[in-house]
């Protein structure tokens, strides 16, 4: 009979890492950093609660962080196996892991120095950019709807989830004798993490009707996003305000997803004429390199965007929106220091916890004509959600920063479904409904998604809890 113990994403949205084990297998869905609060990244440097040189294979949604960010360290412990995505998530893994291992080598080039004048011994990354090397290397891509044989009794298929390029739905199909020797077929469904069905470029989440056990995020369980509409409309109220006000237009926008999202959405405003900061800056060399990943996988985008984009001559995001420029190079990204007004600026990281958007961050938040544009899910311990709840002092580089400027939430660009969305997709599983159990979300989140589980659909779901195993 096989099992499946849940090691990550369970108390939280952060640290996706699910073991499945059958009588001749052994392998492990999703593989996340842990992300937020120094307590809560700690667990990041625990051993992993297996043998990873027993795992046969590794299955990934998708490329984010939250994941994937933990592959590196997986192969550290002596995972030799293969690592099995979609085509797209091969393509940005590639981006997000250098970049993860580049990050971490540089913090920690921060903490040895302090160390050493402490006269304390120097501590090493999580991981380095050869691991990253060997992780990629051990990666295969392959296209949604495709039934592939991973390992002697499990079979893996992808369907889109709509969430970022590349994003699936993962189907496990399971090979199971019982004890007369007669073989059984049970099949696990993960969500992954659902797209929000509004959302620009992307298909909608893929509809799954039959399962023997099911695995849902739950990260708006509890709220439903603004209507589309409204949310553009309020976009289009704040560019215009920080048009008249004069001030920045700061985004801290995750690399994958949210910031191809937004250049869609300010080349529609390009092309109607009403765009009218002269400036835009992508500041930030993974959502560069991310953006021109986007660019070559437009055969995966869906098929209204594909043709604004047609329409408009622009067979890219850039040539869409002709006022973008890239900032590459550190120098590049400090020149924009010099703008007192009249810019947007998108930067990373999406929750304001590092990369290039802290220093943005430390020449505008003080403005009061300046306007901050949270985007994203912001998870608690990180600076972008005590901007969203109201800080009125934040700590930048050793400075205590006052804001002054406007902090706006945008909910409806998030790349998650909301509770009415993940309802929807729910429901067209068939009765009677399998096992259901709630993952990647906040305690409210997941207790609002079950009782709204229950009154909509009469589907009784289950929050999973750390390290507890199931038998499907």
């Amino acid at each position: 009979m096989a099992t499946l113990t849940f090691y990550g994403a369970v108390t939280d949205v952060t640290g996706s890492c699910y073991l499945i084990e059958t009588q001749h297998s052994r392998i492990l869905m999703e593989c996340g950093l842990f992300q937020g609060d120094s307590a809560t990244e700690k667990q990041n440097e625990a051993p992993f609660p297996f043998d990873a040189s027993t795992l046969d294979a590794v299955v990934l949604s998708h490329a984010h962080l939250d994941h994937s960010g933990r592959l590196p360290k997986l192969i550290k412990e002596g995972f030799q196996g293969v690592i099995y995505m979609t085509r797209a998530t091969a393509e940005l893994l590639d981006v997000m892991l250098k970049d993860s291992a580049n990050l971490m080598a540089r913090d920690i080039e921060w903490v040895n120095k302090r160390r050493k004048r402490a006269g304390k011994p120097e501590v090493s990354p999580l991981y380095s950019i050869e691991d990253v090397e060997a992780t990629l290397n051990k990666c295969r891509g392959i296209y949604y709807q495709k039934q592939q044989k991973i390992t002697t009794d499990i079979n893996v298929r992808f369907q889109d989830a709509g969430h970022i390029l590349g994003s699936a739905i993962v189907e496990l199909f399971v090979k199971d004798d019982n004890a007369k020797g007669e073989h059984r077929h049970k099949k696990l469904v993960f969500t992954g993490d659902l797209g929000n069905s509004c959302a620009a470029l992307l298909r909608d989440p893929e509809t799954i009707t039959d399962a023997d056990v099911v695995l849902m995020e739950s990260t708006y369980g509890d709220r439903n996003h603004k209507p589309l509409q409204e949310t553009l409309d309020e976009f289009n109220q704040i560019l215009e305000d920080a048009a008249v006000s004069g001030g920045n237009v700061i985004i801290p926008a995750f690399a994958v997803g949210r910031t191809q999202e937004l250049l869609f959405r300010l080349g529609e405003r390009y092309q109607d004429n009403k765009l009218k900061q002269q400036a835009v800056f992508l500041d930030s060399p993974m959502a560069i390199a991310t953006t021109e990943i986007y660019h070559r996988f437009q055969d995966i985008f869906n098929d209204e965007d594909t043709l604004s984009l047609r329409q408009a001559h622009a067979s890219s995001l850039h040539r869409w929106l002709p006022t973008l420029q890239y900032s590459r190079t550190p120098e590049e990204s400090m020149a924009l220091n010099r703008f007192t007004g009249g810019a947007i600026i998108i930067a990373g990281s999406g929750m304001c916890t590092g990369g290039r958007v802290g220093h943005h961050l430390k020449h505008n938040l003080w403005r009061r004509e300046a306007h901050i544009l949270i985007v994203g899910y912001q998870a608690r311990g990180t600076l972008g959600r005590r901007l969203v709840d109201g800080a009125k002092v934040v700590h930048l580089f050793g400075e205590e920063i006052s804001v002054n400027a406007t902090i706006h939430t945008l909910g409806g660009f998030s790349a998650h479904a909301g509770q009415s969305q993940l309802l929807q997709w729910a429901s067209h599983f068939h009765k009677p409904r399998p096992p259901l159990y709630l993952v990647h979300g906040e305690p409210e989140s997941k207790s609002s998604l079950v009782k709204a589980l229950q009154n909509e659909l009469q589907w009784h779901g289950t929050i999973a809890q750390d390290r507890q195993t199931i038998t499907f």
